[in-house]
């Protein structure tokens, strides 16, 4: 993805530098669904197709997209809108979706280590430059199909899901990871998207690790190392259940 250059002033201990950064680039972009304009988006400047067909996905607008379009800063996507989901306008002229999440139905399962290896393909190169961004990545029948990095850990998880839609591939058969926290809204995006496991290096909410459980998806956090924490449906990690019921530590 493209970056930035600045220039400033490094402080370490007693010694004091000029220096320039990798700096990540944020930019606005208008969406627009089925012709009318829906909100804006505060993104990273890159597969702004993915970004606009994931939206609609994640946000419960639509199960499949039929075109995605971008015009300067406007993305503008064209779906079968869902019967079951409502707009409400906001203050800002943009527009929010009204209505529940989805539930995920799937009988896909993940091994400890499949665990690891998802959490270890979440750090990216534009990570360690510049430490200003957040990346998810997609998992598909064991492998890595896609990486996003953005300015927002929502977008993110937009990029990887329209890749996915945009790609045919079927999401009940993938697991997302991703850097940041999982608050309800990040999990009902992924519920939307009709895919089963989270992994998150970060931490859940009350809220999130509740709209998971009701959504039918299974919660991973704290991925970091060789440890994690399995919040909702551990149905999908057979092997440690298995690991509990036998009392092995």
């Amino acid at each position: 993805m493209d970056l930035s250059c600045s220039s400033g002033i490094q402080v370490k201990g007693d010694t004091v530098a000029e220096i320039r950064d990798d700096v990540i680039i944020e930019d606005h972009f208008r969406l627009f669904f089925n012709g009318q304009y829906l909100t804006t988006l505060v993104a990273s400047p890159d597969r702004l197709e993915d970004l606009g067909a994931g939206f609609i996905i994640c946000e419960g607008l639509s199960d499949e997209i039929e075109s995605v379009s971008v015009t300067g800063n406007d993305i503008s996507v064209s779906a079968v809108p869902r019967k079951d989901i409502s707009l409400e306008l906001e203050s800002s002229g943009g527009f929010r979706v009204m209505g529940e999440a989805k539930t995920v139905d799937s009988s896909i399962e993940i091994t400890p280590d499949g665990v690891r290896a998802v959490t270890g393909a979440i750090e990216s190169e534009t990570w360690r430059r510049t430490g200003g961004v957040h990346c998810s990545v997609l998992f598909c029948e064991g492998d890595l199909v896609t990486r996003a990095c953005d300015v927002g850990r929502h977008n993110t998880l937009d990029k990887v899901v329209g890749y996915a839609a945009r790609g045919g591939l079927d999401r009940s058969q993938c697991v997302v990871g991703c850097t940041g926290r999982q608050p309800a809204g990040m999990v009902a995006k992924v519920a939307n998207a009709g895919i089963p496991i989270i992994i998150s290096r970060a931490a859940s909410t009350n809220r999130g690790i509740r709209a998971a459980d009701r959504a039918g998806i299974t919660l991973i956090c704290f991925s970091r190392g060789d440890r994690f924490t399995i919040y909702t449906h551990p149905e999908r990690v057979p092997d440690v259940l298995e690991r509990m019921r036998q009392g092995v530590p």
